[in-house]
């Protein structure tokens, strides 16, 4: 890309109607630590109609994180800790991708042609980023910095299979530098349930181009972190909801015990 996406002038992206793409709960907490969920949403601004997706395709793991929304929305009651939520699509931006990754805003998504998406212009480009990635990570930076924080955490789920093959972690912590906060909450899980099967740098690896929240929120800050995934057929219903997000809020304050 020759020109920077700050450069170049975005097309009009939300209308009246859209939902606004952030939503920050508990936002006047002081708690040491914040919660980020950056794909909580299926929305799709309306100018995109249904992105040329088949019925149904935006509900699969391809148009958000089954279930994260839920397990933080959930946690962050358990804590009391402000949680900062992005509502739209991953189909539309990824909000935990650097705007100049090339799935940012992907044409296809585990095989799965997204048309709207193919063929973008670098205004139609730069409108996404303007208007619900930069939003989305002000919002997170205004709520590191209201208050002294240690610690942030991120909130994801995966599928249990990608292009065919097993993934059998129920969850994993995914990390680069910080290696002592993953640890912790992978030795806390491991403590209160032997059973669950835990990764490390599982299913992803954290890149500069592959994640935002470990580089830019995490490491840039100085803040002890770990993006938490957690495979989402443990979260298709309010039961296992609830048991995931209690299991986290237990580990998540031993954890904060031992950050300095």
């Amino acid at each position: 890309m020759t020109e920077r996406l700050a450069d170049i002038a975005p097309h009009a992206l939300l209308g009246a109607g859209d939902p606004a793409p952030v939503e920050v709960i508990n936002p006047d907490s002081d708690l040491p630590l914040v919660l980020v969920c950056e794909h909580a949403g299926q929305a799709i601004p309306a100018r995109l109609g249904d992105l040329g997706l088949q019925p149904g395709e935006i509900d699969l793991h391809i148009g958000w994180d089954i279930g994260a929304e839920a397990v933080a929305r959930l946690l962050a009651g358990h804590l009391g800790a402000p949680l900062v939520v992005q509502r739209y699509s991953r189909l539309v931006i990824d909000c935990n991708r650097p705007p100049e990754a090339a799935d940012s805003i992907p044409p296809v998504s585990d095989r799965v042609p997204v048309p709207a998406n193919a063929l973008l212009s670098a205004a139609d480009r730069a409108a996404r980023v303007a208007e619900i990635f930069a939003p989305f990570h002000a919002a997170v930076e205004q709520v590191v910095q209201a208050h002294p924080r240690r610690a942030a955490f991120a909130i994801h789920s995966f599928t249990p299979a990608m292009q065919g093959v097993a993934r059998p972690w129920d969850i994993g912590f995914l990390f680069r530098n910080d290696t002592a906060t993953s640890g912790r909450l992978a030795a806390q899980i491991a403590r209160m349930r032997p059973d669950w099967v835990i990764g490390m740098n599982q299913p992803y690896l954290v890149d500069d181009l592959s994640d935002f929240f470990v580089p830019r929120h995490g490491e840039a800050r100085g803040l002890a972190h770990s993006l938490i995934e957690i495979r989402n057929d443990h979260l298709r219903d309010a039961d296992g909801q609830a048991l995931w997000a209690a299991v986290l809020a237990e580990a998540i304050t031993n954890v904060m015990g031992e950050i300095e």
